[in-house]
């Protein structure tokens, strides 16, 4: 996919600059048709720019919006086609193009599996939950369980995305007190303390002399700051990997990584299991979607030894990685064969888990960040006040 800087005119007049990227211009520009917009003019860009460069597609929200008004009108006894049309208007502008194919692929006579995936905006999940609503004849159900999924999956990345900006705001205001007050007031106390004949601490010299640079060179540091900031912005995606690998190891953090990991498995294993698909292929979809490794590892190996004639009851206890209680109910739930229940009831279960565990968490992080704060700022504070004191102190002896 080559991005591209894109001027196109509307059809009522006026132009739009945007950045998209397709495989080709030609693909560019039937993508810029189905918005009834017209291609002016394109610029590709390099392809370390891709990540920057936007590309239409479904947001969960539009998952959520399309699956729940597929159910709606499906359960109803609207036909396939024309509940696409329904939800064409339902979702973005931007998303509305992509219903608007899947509904023309449809009508030529393509499954609706097979057009999702034909669309590439569906993961391979959603896509096998599809194809296998198809072959039961409940796409309605299949769909109604998917926006269910999605919504539960927004609400988790909700709790997720609080715990992680908190934290990043307060660090970043404080890295900005900091660096405010060393280029700013620092070497103004410096020159006033040097300047009184103060006999000074070594690290007040180190303090002074750290302002003294970043002031005598803001321009240079400030360009230094700018690349930084758009490195990271290209490599956002991959820093994001890290930070999450990262978090599945950080105590308090990482409970909060597996409730989640657990809460996606469980939806999704709900959505297979109520589309008729057999335990052990639901199994080998819904891994797909775990990303906690050692969470994952344990599944694979679970499935692989079912398929191999294992006992299920067995196999669960083995699974490690999910608490003592998760895999007790999975066992009495396998016994009384209605595993679907069970896993729509833990993936209730680990929303809930999510939240409590977000709030222990922010409740660990909150004292450590005063106490960040307090060596930032208060180390700053200190090595003026040191002197200051002894001067106070020498004065009044």
């Amino acid at each position: 996919m080559t991005p591209y800087v894109v001027v196109a005119a509307r059809s009522g007049g006026g132009r739009v600059v945007s950045l998209r990227r397709a495989r080709s211009r030609p693909a560019l520009a039937e993508s810029l048709r189905r918005e009834r917009l017209l291609l002016v003019s394109a610029v590709a860009l390099p392809a370390w720019a891709g990540s920057a460069a936007a590309q239409p597609g479904l947001r969960l929200a539009d998952h959520a919006v399309l699956n729940d008004q597929l159910a709606q009108l499906l359960s109803r006894g609207v036909p396939l086609v024309d509940a696409l049309e329904v939800a064409a208007s339902t979702v973005r502008p931007a998303a509305r193009p992509i219903v608007e194919r899947l509904r023309e692929l449809v009508a030529a006579g393509s499954g609706f599996a097979d057009a999702g995936a034909s669309t590439g905006v569906f993961d391979p999940v959603t896509v096998a939950v599809y194809r296998a609503a198809e072959r039961t004849g409940d796409l309605a159900g299949a769909a109604k369980q998917l926006a269910t999924n999605a919504r539960r999956t927004l609400a988790v990345a909700g709790k997720a995305v609080t715990l992680m900006i908190y934290p990043a705001i307060v660090f970043a205001v404080s890295i900005l007190i900091v660096i405010g007050m060393l280029v700013f007031i620092v070497p103004r106390l410096g020159e006033g303390l040097t300047e009184a004949g103060i006999e000074l601490p070594g690290f007040t010299k180190f303090v002074i002399a750290l302002g003294n640079v970043l002031s005598g060179n803001v321009l240079w540091f400030g360009l230094i700051a700018l690349v930084l900031g758009v490195g990271a912005y290209l490599l956002r995606g991959a820093i994001g990997r890290q930070i999450l690998v990262a978090a599945r190891v950080v105590p308090f953090l990482k409970d909060v990584m597996l409730a989640q990991e657990s809460a996606r498995f469980f939806s999704i294993m709900t959505a297979m299991t109520r589309s008729g698909v057999p335990l052990s292929d639901a199994l080998g979809t819904a891994n797909q979607a775990i990303k906690h490794p050692t969470l994952r590892t344990q599944m694979e190996r679970l499935r692989t030894r079912l398929v191999e004639g294992g006992v299920l009851r067995l196999l669960i206890d083995e699974v490690t990685a999910l608490p003592l209680s998760t895999r007790r109910l999975l066992i009495a739930a396998e016994r009384a064969g209605d595993m679907e229940s069970a896993f729509a009831s833990l993936a209730s279960d680990m929303i809930d888990e999510v939240e409590r565990s977000s709030a222990r968490a922010l409740a660990v992080l909150q004292p450590m960040l005063i106490i960040f704060m307090f060596l930032g700022i208060g180390s700053l504070l200190m090595a003026f006040l040191i002197p200051l004191l002894s001067l106070a102190s020498g004065v009044g002896g």
